[in-house]
């Protein structure tokens, strides 16, 4: 499959496609105890397909306690996003 000739089963189309790769629809996932999670299945113009993932944490206002939320989170959240996904 090349990038400029056919979308994926999965592709959003239109304005999501471009820059030499498709993109899937987002999906919306809570992550108990952290925040919002966003997947996105992308395949670039060799085929190879990628899922991007953002994660927003609500941070603590006193720097130090940031970091080390940040740091804590990040160490569990293989365990963390271990839940639905929720469209």
């Amino acid at each position: 499959m090349t990038i400029h000739s056919r979308h994926t089963e999965w592709c959003a189309r239109g304005h999501r496609c471009g820059l030499g790769e498709h993109r899937a629809e987002p999906i919306a996932v809570h992550v108990p105890e952290v925040g919002i999670g966003v997947l996105t299945r992308v395949c670039d113009s060799d085929g190879q397909q990628y899922a991007e993932i953002r994660v927003r944490v609500a941070l603590p206002t006193d720097e130090m306690k940031a970091r080390l939320h940040l740091a804590t989170i990040l160490t569990r959240l293989p365990v963390l996003m271990n839940v639905r996904a929720e469209r």
